[in-house]
């Protein structure tokens, strides 16, 4: 079996994650120093989300038809960076819309036909996928910590900066990486094109889940970092409880093979969902006390480590080598729509409703994901017996 080209993949996921975390916790904070309301800071946190709609389903399906998935990355990436740089030029809301769109149209068409080319480089060797993708983790947390502290000590002011800085080097990381396109496996044959194969038993569900679990991620992704700071909670103790989160994905992502070969995916999926429902209960209401708000970012493993890893598998074990882009692509684009979704609601009841609510509708969320795959377990062994 061919070498696999593990700190190439390694650095490219290290350096795009790192990109997320200097946006999830920070990107709300940096509206709020900006002036933006509540609602506002909802919207423009939506709007790269909301591209997640559109920009992976059409990069996905250039890249199953052209098989140029490594030069999609490659300019994705350039054109990511190029067009947040126009950040530097205004700050009006309807500029920042402008950049928010423009950045993330090309920044969504880089992971999901990077997945598959890193899927291709395995070889079929599902399980190190953990292996790879945890550097993407890493690169998390020291951007995440490392820019919690730097807030502290310098103004906000900056925060374009250190995002350009980040993009600059996901540019050059696409540079190192080799190409590799998929084979089908000879177990598996295709199963005629990317439609018939979506509506398989249970995919259809499963994508369901996909947009209710980003959903139930939206005031997460949107609001914790200031919902913190209103708790009296520091930026870098604020970054080191979002560390903490990562941390533990990490060593979820590193346990993942054993789980698998324990568990199915479809059950892995149904805990990741209860226990996200209960994550949100959590932050809601008990965010003020330092113990339980730990718990509740080590339950970040099970809520996005467990979660993607199972997702993940889930799309390559249930599309064919030419529509595994297409797979991914769907995939991300119902993660954007749930995500967009529970940014927009969760921005306009932070304030009228408050965090208790928000979050509890984001654990209910989480909670329908449950019993959709619960459902379809049932219905999957009635058929096997």
């Amino acid at each position: 079996m061919p070498a696999i080209p593990y700190w190439r993949l390694s650095s490219f996921y290290l350096c795009y994650f790192a990109l997320l975390g200097a946006t999830a916790p920070f990107l709300a904070l940096y509206f709020d120093h900006l002036g933006f309301s509540a609602a506002r800071i909802g919207e423009l946190v939506a709007i790269p989300m909301l591209m997640r709609c559109v920009a992976p389903n059409l990069w996905g399906w250039l890249g199953d038809r052209s098989g140029q998935r490594l030069l999609i990355v490659r300019l994705g990436a350039l054109a990511t960076l190029a067009s947040f740089s126009l950040i530097f030029f205004g700050t009006s809301y309807a500029w920042l819309a402008l950049v928010m769109a423009l950045h993330a149209f090309f920044w969504h068409a880089v992971l999901p036909q990077f997945e598959v080319i890193t899927l291709a480089h395995l070889h079929g060797q599902t399980s190190r996928y953990s292996q790879v993708r945890l550097w993407g983790s890493i690169g998390f947390i020291i951007t995440v910590v490392g820019l919690g502290r730097l807030f502290e000590w310098l103004s906000l002011d900056i925060y374009p900066v250190a995002l350009v800085t980040v993009m600059a080097a996901i540019v050059a990381a696409s540079l190192w990486v080799p190409n590799a396109h998929p084979v089908e496996h000879v177990e598996r044959p295709a199963a005629g094109g990317f439609l018939r194969q979506l509506g398989a038993p249970g995919v259809l569900a499963f994508y369901v889940c996909v947009a209710l679990m980003q959903l139930s991620h939206g005031p997460y992704y949107t609001f914790l970092t200031l919902h913190l700071e209103h708790l009296g909670y520091s930026r870098g103790a604020i970054g080191l409880l979002w560390a903490l989160g990562v941390v533990a994905e990490v060593l979820m992502f590193m346990l993942m093979g054993r789980v698998f070969a324990r568990f199915s995916v479809q059950s892995v999926l149904l805990v990741s969902f209860l226990l996200a429902a209960l994550r949100w209960l959590l932050l809601g209401n008990l965010a003020d006390e330092p113990v339980v708000l730990i718990v509740a970012q080590v339950l970040h493993a099970a809520t996005f480590g467990c979660f993607h890893a199972a997702s993940i598998a889930f799309v390559q074990s249930s599309f064919g080598a030419r529509q595994q882009g297409q797979g991914q692509a769907l995939y991300a684009a119902l993660s954007g729509t749930g995500g967009a979704l529970g940014a927009l609601y969760s921005g306009y009841s932070w304030k009228q409703l408050g965090p208790a609510f928000t979050f509890g509708m984001a654990s209910a969320a989480a909670l329908a994901a449950a019993v959709i795959i619960a459902t379809c377990l049932i219905a999957t062994r009635t058929r096997s017996r």
